[in-house]
């Protein structure tokens, strides 16, 4: 029973970690655009969010209660190992994605480690595979679609309606715009993967015992997972903002507009129906349809392809790591420390490496990062020409 005791209070914690990746690994999907255009100033726009995640994650539990009590089966025979494994496969994908500045998603991690680790762990009959594809599948390939779509039809609308005005008056009316509409994504982020974490922790304590099937998360969950996002929100994924903030598109503050109301709205509407989607994927739809929504506006499509790939990967890479990690759990204490040890070891060597090249909020907004110039050479010393 101390073995189990421990074992989730290990859990608890992993997951609460993995919550904080979350929040930096996904900063950039409410605020990338608003700190392009100058909407807002960096720290000040990690900052905003960083309450309204908090704030999201108590206006619903219809998301946790798909992780929790959905996409696996309770009576399957599942065990907190899982759930360890799941994490710590979760969390590497997250740090090898935000070290690259590849904005995959979060979300698809979590699933990815949860569903690789319980086919590993107990067989096929652990999962929900009709859930999966309703709740996950289907709606990874659509949200995009659907908010590039409203995007582009939205920012088409913005410019025409606004062709005659006064650029300036314009401008500051959009960058207005603009923050309302971030701050909204940010509360719908927080009913999205806020969910998520509470959900892994529910399942954790419903596997353990400590609840009984199909509960809802104790409150103290929920606070517990809304403020390990909020605090990692506030850390800043510098580098996914970069690469969403600027690498997929130039937009200006109507794009920005456009493309975060329309995320907002199929993030929320999906959230109240239980939908575990990724808001990194519709945040980055919305960005591309509102790039194409100006006239002579352009999306950077080799950006797009490296965004795609990961998002392919992303539930495979992520199973696979944890389905290994549970193998290596299920050899008993030493296993699980073992596992524990690998992952913050993986952990530790991210975060060395991204210290080579820095971004932070005082070069988020760069194209590149420019490199420090090497100490200049002296002049070689004129040479006395040589008589004949």
């Amino acid at each position: 029973m101390e073995h189990v005791s421990f074992l989730v209070t290990a859990v608890v914690i992993t997951a609460l970690a993995f919550d904080f990746t979350n929040g930096f690994h996904d900063t950039a999907n409410s605020m990338a655009t608003s700190i392009a255009t100058g909407a807002l100033r960096p720290k000040l726009a990690v900052a905003i969010s960083a309450v309204l995640n908090l704030a999201g994650a108590f206006l619903s539990v219809a998301v946790a209660k798909t992780i929790s009590g959905g996409i696996l089966d309770e009576k399957a025979g599942l065990k907190p190992q899982i759930v360890f494994a799941a994490l710590i496969g979760a969390i590497v994908w997250n740090l090898v994605t935000w070290l690259r500045g590849i904005p995959s998603s979060s979300s698809h991690a979590l699933y990815g480690g949860l569903i690789g680790a319980t086919l590993f762990a107990v067989g096929t009959h652990g999962v929900h595979f009709d859930v999966v594809m309703t709740k996950i599948i289907i709606p990874a390939v659509a949200s995009p679609v659907v908010a590039g779509v409203a995007a582009l039809a939205a920012t088409k609308i913005a410019y025409r309606m606004t062709r005659k005005g006064d650029e300036k008056v314009n401008t500051r009316g959009f960058k207005a715009g603009q923050i309302a509409s971030a701050m909204l994504v940010s509360v719908a982020h927080g009913t999205s993967d806020g969910q998520k974490t509470m959900g892994v922790i529910t399942l954790t304590l419903i596997t353990a015992g400590s609840l009984a099937p199909g509960s809802n998360p104790p409150l103290w969950v929920i606070l517990a997972a809304g403020l390990a996002m909020a605090l990692g929100t506030y850390v800043g994924g510098w580098r996914i903002i970069r690469t969403m903030g600027t690498g997929i598109s130039e937009i200006e503050p109507a794009q920005g507009l456009t493309a975060q109301s329309a995320a907002a709205t199929v993030i929320l509407t999906s959230s109240h129906m239980g939908f575990g989607l990724s808001t990194t994927h519709v945040c980055s739809g919305g960005i591309m349809g509102a790039g194409k929504g100006r006239a002579g506006g352009v999306v950077h499509w080799s950006t797009a392809r490296r965004m795609a790939y990961a998002w392919l990967l992303t539930l495979p890479a992520a199973g696979l790591v944890g389905g290994l990690g549970v193998l290596l759990a299920d050899q008993g204490a030493w296993g699980e420390i073992a596992l524990g040890l690998i992952g913050a070891g993986v952990a530790a060597t991210i975060f060395v490496l991204s210290r080579r090249q820095k971004v932070d909020a005082a070069n988020v907004v760069a194209h590149e990062i420019v490199p420090q110039p090497a100490e200049p050479s002296l002049p070689a010393a004129p040479t006395a020409p040589v008589a004949a």
